[in-house]
C-alpha cells in the first residue's frame, strides 16, 4: 500500500504535525479483535523488537509454531491466561500520515461499561464481526452504544473471511444486516471493510484474494478519515483548570486563565461569557506555551487573558455564541459502571469538565433494552452495565451543551461521596435513535 506523508493545515493555511486520531476497536467474544490489533500494529512497524521477542518466546511456550498476535495486546495474565480480553487497553502508535491512540475494549457481556469508557472520546469505532456468525447480540450492543456516545465514524470490520471462503456473498449478507441495525439506531457513516486479521487480508496491506473488494484497507480507513474538523466549527468553549497569578511585581496585573480548548477557535477581540455567572467581556491576549498567539484552536492547551478585571475561578467555563444556560435539574442518559446499583434518592458528586458539584438522583424514567431498544421500568435502579434515563438536581449550576452538540461539556461523571469511585458515565440530552 502508498504511504503518503501528509500533514494537517492549520486555519492559516501552515503546516503542522499529523493530527490524532482515536479509536476504539470492539466486538463479541472470539470474533478475532486481540489479532486485529496485534496485525495492525505488527504490519504497521509499531511493534518493538523486545516486545516482539517477548510475544514469539511467550507463543512458542504456548506450543505456537507461529507469532500468536493476541499477545500483543492482551496485558494482563488473566488476559493471556483465558485467551480473552477484559480490560481496555491502550496503545499509542503513528504512521507518517497519522498519530492514533487505540482503546482495546473487551468482548464480553459483563465488560459493556468498558466499552463505554473507551469509545467515550473516539473518533471511530471499530466494531468486529465474525464472517461465520454475522451480527450477533453482542454486536447490536456495541452498536448501540457507540450511538449513544455520538462516535462519528464506524468501520464494521468483517473479521475470519478466510473462514468463510472469502466469498463477496458473504460480506455482503453482514454488510445488509448490520446496515439495518444502524439505520435503526441513527448511525449514519458507516464504512464496512471484509478482511482477516489472522492472515492479513485489507489489514494493513490490500488482500490478494478478495480481489472484488475495491474499498481501503482498514489501516488506510483510520489514516484518511476526516477528524477535528466539526470540533473547530463548533463555538468555543473553554472549561477553567486553573487561574494563573505569577509571583513578581512585573506580573502583578497578569491573570491567566488556563485550560484545554473543548471545541472552537478562539481568537484575540472575541467577545465571551463567563459561566455560571453569565459576566461577559473581551479576550485581550492569548498564550499558548508561554508564547503569545494570536488565535488557539480545540483541542489546544491554552491561557487566556481577559480585558475585564472580572471573577472567574476554576470550574467556570469560558463561552462564545450562545452560551447554554446554567440549570440545576439535568436530564441525561447514563451509563452505569459500578456494580452497586444506582438508585433514586442516591447522593453522588457530579463532574463536569473541571467543575465538580453535590447533585442528587431525583428520578430514573428508565432503562434501555440496547437489543431491541425499548423502555422498560427500572423499580430497582440501573445495575451494573445498564443504560438508562436520570433526572438529577445539582447544589450549584451547571452550563451544560447536549451532548449531540458538544461531546465534552455535553458529558459528566457521577462519583461516589465516600470515596470519589466513578459510578456512572452521563451524557446531556435524549439519547439517540430513542423517540
Amino acid at each position: 500500500m502508498t504511504t503518503r506523508t501528509s500533514a494537517t493545515q492549520d486555519l492559516s493555511g501552515g503546516a503542522l504535525e499529523p493530527v490524532l486520531l482515536r479509536f476504539a476497536t470492539a466486538g463479541s467474544v472470539d470474533d478475532g479483535k486481540s489479532t486485529l490489533v496485534g496485525r495492525l500494529l505488527h504490519d504497521s512497524k509499531s511493534v518493538l523488537s523486545d516486545q516482539l521477542e517477548s510475544v514469539t518466546a511467550a507463543s512458542r511456550r504456548r506450543g505456537s509454531d507461529t507469532l500468536d498476535l493476541a499477545l500483543l495486546t492482551d496485558g494482563l495474565r488473566a488476559e493471556r491466561e483465558q485467551g480473552i480480553t477484559i480490560d481496555v487497553a491502550y496503545r499509542y502508535f503513528a504512521t507518517p500520515r497519522r498519530r492514533f491512540i487505540l482503546a482495546d475494549t473487551p468482548g464480553h457481556v459483563q465488560y459493556t461499561r468498558n466499552m463505554a469508557t473507551g469509545a467515550s472520546t473516539a473518533d471511530v469505532a471499530v466494531i468486529l464481526v465474525d464472517a461465520r456468525h454475522g451480527v450477533v447480540e453482542q454486536t447490536r450492543r456495541h452498536a448501540a452504544v457507540a450511538a449513544l456516545l455520538g462516535v462519528p465514524h464506524v468501520v464494521l470490520a468483517v473479521n475470519k473471511m478466510d473462514l468463510a471462503g472469502y466469498a463477496e456473498s458473504v460480506f455482503s449478507a453482514v454488510t445488509k444486516e448490520f446496515d439495518a441495525c444502524a439505520a435503526s439506531l441513527g448511525l449514519r457513516a458507516v464504512t464496512a471493510i471484509p478482511l482477516s486479521a489472522l492472515a492479513g487480508d485489507n489489514v494493513v496491506d490490500a488482500s490478494r484474494t478478495m480481489t472484488w473488494y475495491t474499498g481501503p484497507t482498514l489501516l488506510e480507513y483510520l489514516e484518511t478519515v476526516p477528524v477535528g474538523d466539526t470540533d473547530r466549527r463548533r463555538p468555543v468553549r473553554l472549561p477553567v483548570q486553573y487561574v494563573i497569578r505569577p509571583p513578581g511585581a512585573e506580573y502583578r496585573d497578569y491573570r491567566g486563565y488556563a485550560g484545554r480548548l473543548a471545541s472552537g477557535v478562539l481568537r484575540t477581540g472575541d467577545r465571551v461569557t463567563v459561566l455560571p455567572s453569565g459576566l461577559v467581556s473581551t479576550v485581550a491576549a492569548i498564550d499558548i506555551l508561554g508564547e503569545p498567539a494570536q488565535k488557539a484552536c480545540a483541542p489546544q492547551s491554552v491561557t487566556v487573558r481577559l480585558a475585564d478585571d472580572i471573577d472567574v475561578s476554576r470550574g467556570d467555563l469560558i463561552a462564545t455564541g450562545r452560551p447554554p444556560a446554567p440549570v440545576t435539574d439535568v436530564r441525561a442518559t447514563v451509563c452505569h459502571l459500578r456494580e452497586r446499583p444506582l438508585r433514586v434518592g442516591d447522593p453522588v458528586l457530579l463532574r463536569h469538565t473541571t467543575r465538580t458539584v453535590r447533585a442528587r438522583v431525583v428520578e430514573i424514567p428508565y432503562r434501555l433494552d440496547t437489543d431491541r431498544w425499548e423502555r422498560h421500568a427500572a423499580p430497582d435502579g440501573l445495575a451494573v452495565n445498564d443504560i438508562g434515563r436520570v433526572v438529577l438536581h445539582t447544589a450549584e449550576p451547571l452550563a451544560l451543551d447536549p451532548y449531540e452538540c458538544n461531546r465534552e461539556t455535553g458529558s459528566f461523571l457521577l462519583l461516589d461521596p465516600a470515596d470519589g469511585a466513578t459510578l456512572t458515565a452521563g451524557m446531556v440530552g435524549e439519547p439517540f435513535g430513542v423517540a
